[in-house]
């Protein structure tokens, strides 16, 4: 591994000038070239082509949205809670920090909706290297009418981009330095959720059911661990990024 590290550090910086610099019609052919591929199983729902969607993936790495934008060929826009200020500068996506403040989210999300942007979310709200699912966050349940669950899953020969201690700016680039690395993207059928947003139905139900629909497709078991219960098992922590980590302990100082 460790003599790999050089050539994987120059493929990496190409893999992500290619990807920054060139549509992805153009540069996806190129990066499997160098054995960074992608492969669609099933097919793309028409609508999905035309009109703007909610859709809610599993979350395996934080590139996941970027190759449902690929797959669409059609920009995309995903919120995040935490990413690291260089994996934010370095995303060939639009990302938009949500604050885990449920009002203040609910408006973020209902106004890019409004917009006409095709928005992706990742429900459990962290990653998860495992054949299982964390549990989904019923927020993205009360936001649109219909929601598009989508399955991915990755298969990498040497780094796994995902870090639970320490600086998670160097995420991509550890996935971008493997030798080969294959992702897998599904559209599943459209879920309609029409009745959280009158008040007929339950949303953490619904997302139940997203997480259902999605765990189904892959193999994936469903749980209802949460991130903080991951953080807590694999690091000791919250799972929160240093800055906000900080600003919450000098808000408790204050009090």
């Amino acid at each position: 591994m460790f003599i790999w590290l050089p050539f994987g550090l120059i493929l990496s910086i190409f893999r992500l000038a290619t990807c920054l610099t060139l549509p992805f019609n153009i540069s996806t052919p190129i990066l499997a070239l160098t054995s960074t591929k992608w492969r669609l199983k099933g097919s793309i729902p028409h609508s999905l082509t035309s009109e703007a969607h909610l859709l809610a993936c599993n979350h395996k790495t934080l590139i996941d949205p970027v190759y449902i934008a690929i797959a669409l060929n059609r920009p995309v826009t995903t919120v995040t809670y935490s990413l690291s200020r260089v994996s934010e500068l370095i995303s060939p996506i639009r990302t938009v920090k949500l604050t885990r403040d449920r009002e203040a989210d609910a408006k973020s999300i209902e106004r890019m909706l409004v917009r006409g942007q095709n928005l992706v979310v990742c429900p459990e709200g962290t990653t998860c290297r495992e054949p299982y699912l964390l549990r989904f966050s019923p927020l993205f349940t009360e936001q649109a009418d219909e929601v598009v669950p989508v399955a991915v899953d990755v298969r990498v020969s040497m780094f796994y981009a995902t870090t639970a201690r320490g600086f998670k700016g160097f995420d991509a680039f550890y996935y971008l330095m493997n030798p080969s690395t294959c992702y897998e993207v599904e559209f599943l059928d459209a879920v309609d959720t029409s009745c959280v947003r009158v008040g007929e139905g339950s949303s953490i139900e619904m997302a139940n059911l997203v997480q259902g629909v999605i765990g189904g497709a892959l193999g994936f078991e469903c749980t209802r661990l949460t991130r903080r219960d991951k953080y807590m098992m694999l690091a000791g922590s919250n799972g929160m990024v240093g800055s906000k980590l900080r600003r919450e302990g000098e808000g408790k100082e204050k009090l």
